[in-house]
């Protein structure tokens, strides 16, 4: 089964979330579980962690169609120690927040060596990082995401995301989130079916399918390579609409959530209302 779904909007209470899914005929959602341009929040009260979990029980969404979103602010491969201590509590605290609303996914953004150290030193770092949330947390599986490459982020390459994942001691509890903008604008073809069945072979060959834990849907306003992180919607920017179709249909992509983040949110229903018209009954 496909879940598909959007990045919505937790303001007004995180049960609202499921509200704002269900009005655009998602059956997967991602969101921030608190203001991701504050570094800390106050811990949930039970009373919104249970509105919430009652809310995902009517309308039947399980925590597998779930994908929530950490802060942006997080860097964990920060050059600067204190900064790195900053963000690894940071981190440790949105994975808490997670457990606390029954979630078992936490997708994430690898990192940046702001030009300090070198791209194999800040990998060691986020790997670290990783090993010291797992360690003093428990049940969320850590969903790492592709970048664009844009400055210095790391984590643009199949190699960068394989590297991190060799690094962390329990590997039972990671995985990977393919953001599809992020890939075309970092150098990954995905305009023919050719270069998406060569795409997800290089992935299934560094990394491995069994850890792939979710999609981003998102077409790119920026050419191939640009290293420029700039989302559009399904089938008006560079990459078309065969990537799309092909992913819809490729069975390897069933029971997990595909997320959309493209750049008109008043569109969202209608583009899930298209991916689904493109699915071919087996």
């Amino acid at each position: 089964m496909n879940y598909i779904g959007a990045h919505v909007s937790s303001s007004g209470g995180l049960e609202k979330t499921v509200l704002r899914a269900i009005a655009i005929n998602a059956t997967a959602f991602s969101f921030f579980t608190k203001n991701q341009l504050q570094w800390f929040s106050p811990p949930l009260m039970k009373q919104k962690i249970d509105n919430f979990k009652l809310s995902c029980i009517k309308y039947k969404f399980t925590p597998q169609q779930i994908l929530p979103h950490s802060s942006y602010l997080i860097n964990l491969g920060h050059p600067i120690d204190s900064l790195l201590e900053k963000s690894r509590i940071a981190f440790i605290n949105e994975i808490n927040r997670c457990d606390d609303l029954g979630l078992v996914f936490l997708n994430f953004h690898p990192g940046s060596h702001l030009n300090k150290i070198t791209e194999t030193n800040c990998l060691l770092r986020i790997s670290k990082s990783i090993n010291i949330a797992l360690k003093n947390t428990k049940n969320v599986t850590l969903v790492i995401e592709n970048t664009a490459g844009q400055g210095t982020n790391v984590g643009y390459c199949f190699e960068h995301l394989s590297k991190i994942i060799k690094n962390v001691y329990d590997q039972s509890r990671i995985g990977v989130c393919i953001d599809t903008c992020h890939l075309f604008v970092s150098g990954y073809d995905l305009r023919s079916v050719q270069d998406c069945e060569y795409m997800f072979e290089k992935f299934n060959n560094l990394i491995g399918l069994k850890y792939l834990k979710g999609i981003h849907l998102n077409d790119s306003k920026k050419k191939i390579n640009s290293r420029v992180d700039r989302h559009e919607s399904l089938g008006l920017g560079e990459i078309g609409e065969i990537a799309f179709e092909w992913i819809i249909n490729n069975i390897n992509f069933n029971n997990i959530p595909m997320i959309l983040e493209t750049s008109n949110p008043k569109i969202w229903k209608e583009e899930i209302i298209w991916l689904r018209s493109k699915k071919i009954v087996q």
